[in-house]
C-alpha cells in the first residue's frame, strides 16, 4: 500500500485544488441507472454514450490491471459572465481544458513514475468513457447534487474532473454525503425543465448545454423564449446553486477569458465570418460546437427575443 499524501501534495503543486481516491470496482448499480437513462432516450444525439456500456462502468475492463481511481479537481469558477447579452458557460471562458489538464496530468505521470517505477498510469479529462462524477463522490471529493453536478462543501461544483486508473493501492477514501437537504432551486431555476421534479435525474435532451453545443440539428421552437441569453452551454443550475456562494476565481491564467470572447453579442455569433472564428476559437472549448453552430446559436437568441419583444407589445393597453 502506497501512501495518498505525497501523490495529494504534488497534484496541489500541480495546480489542482483537490485529490481523492476510491478502490477500482464494478458500478453495478450506476450500471443500472445509466441503463434506464439511455432507454429514455434521455441523452439526445449523444450517441456516443451507449457506447463502451462495459467499460464505462467498470475501470478495470477499461485499463486492465487497474486497482484504484484518483480523481483530481481543478477550479474554473469567474466571477463575469460578459456583457453583451450572448452568455457563456464559464467552463468555455479560457482555452481547452483538455490540453491545458492533459499537460498537469503528464507531469504527474512523469513524477509517479519516478516514485513509483513502471506502473500503470492513464488519465481521463471528460474525454473517455468513464463516470468522472461518481468516482469524484467515491473519492470524497463531493456529492453529486440534484441537478446531477459534483459540489464540494465549501467549494461549490465550478471544477473540473480528471480521473486516473493507476494499479497503485492506496488507503481509499469515504464517499461524501448528500448536503443538498431539501433545497430545488436548480430545479425550479431550469427554464427548460431538464431536471427532473425531484432532481437527481437530468433529461440532457432538454438541455441548454446540449441545445447549444450537442445538438447538431436547428434548435426546436418549443425553447425560443427559455435560452435566457445563452448561445454556448448553461450555468444556471450552478448560480443559482447555495453552495456556489463559496466560490471563489480560479487561478489559472489558462482559464481566463479574452476581452473579445465577452464582448460578442448575439448578432455578432449570427454573423461571424470564418476568420473571426479562427481568431476567437483557437485553442477553445469553442470549437465543439463550430461556427455553423455559433451562427446558429446567435440567430436563434435574436429571433427568440425578437418574438418576446412583439409578444409584449401585444400586451400593451
Amino acid at each position: 500500500m502506497v501512501s495518498f499524501e505525497k501523490v495529494r501534495l504534488k497534484a496541489l503543486e500541480l495546480g489542482f485544488d483537490f485529490a481523492g481516491v476510491a478502490r477500482a470496482e464494478a458500478l453495478d448499480d450506476e450500471a443500472r441507472r445509466l441503463e434506464q437513462w439511455l432507454a429514455g432516450g434521455f441523452h439526445g444525439e449523444m450517441s456516443y454514450m451507449e457506447n463502451h456500456f462495459d467499460l464505462r462502468t467498470d475501470p478495470r475492463k477499461l485499463l486492465p490491471g487497474t486497482r484504484s481511481v484518483i480523481v483530481l479537481s481543478h477550479n474554473y469558477y469567474a466571477e463575469q459572465n460578459g456583457t453583451s447579452g450572448a452568455k457563456i458557460a464559464r467552463y468555455a471562458y479560457g482555452q481547452d481544458y483538455h490540453k491545458v489538464l492533459r499537460k498537469k496530468c503528464k507531469a504527474l505521470e512523469r513524477w509517479m513514475k519516478e516514485a513509483y517505477g513502471d506502473i500503470l498510469f492513464r488519465a481521463f479529462i471528460d474525454s473517455g468513457p468513464v463516470m468522472e462524477r461518481e468516482w469524484a463522490n467515491r473519492a470524497g471529493l463531493g456529492w453529486n447534487g440534484r441537478n446531477t453536478l459534483n459540489i464540494r462543501p465549501g467549494v461549490g461544483s465550478y471544477f473540473f474532473l480528471t480521473c486516473v486508473l493507476t494499479d497503485l493501492v492506496f488507503e481509499y477514501a469515504y464517499p461524501l454525503r448528500d448536503y443538498c437537504g431539501s433545497c430545488t432551486r436548480c430545479i425550479e431555476a431550469c427554464p427548460t425543465e431538464a431536471i427532473s421534479p425531484s432532481g437527481y435525474l437530468l433529461d440532457a435532451s432538454r438541455c441548454i448545454s446540449y441545445l447549444t453545443i450537442e445538438l447538431r440539428k436547428e434548435i426546436p421552437q418549443e425553447y425560443s423564449e427559455k435560452m435566457e441569453g445563452w448561445v454556448f452551454g448553461c450555468d444556471i443550475c450552478q448560480e443559482v446553486c447555495p453552495w456556489n456562494r463559496f466560490a471563489k476565481p480560479h487561478s489559472e491564467p489558462a482559464f481566463s477569458p479574452s476581452p473579445a470572447l465577452l464582448n460578442m453579442t448575439a448578432y455578432d455569433w449570427s454573423q461571424i465570418s470564418e476568420k473571426l472564428w479562427d481568431v476567437i476559437s483557437r485553442g477553445s472549448p469553442l470549437r465543439r460546437t463550430g461556427r455553423a453552430g455559433m451562427q446558429r446559436n446567435g440567430s436563434f437568441l435574436l429571433k427568440s427575443r425578437a418574438k418576446g419583444e412583439q409578444s409584449d407589445s401585444t400586451r400593451l393597453p
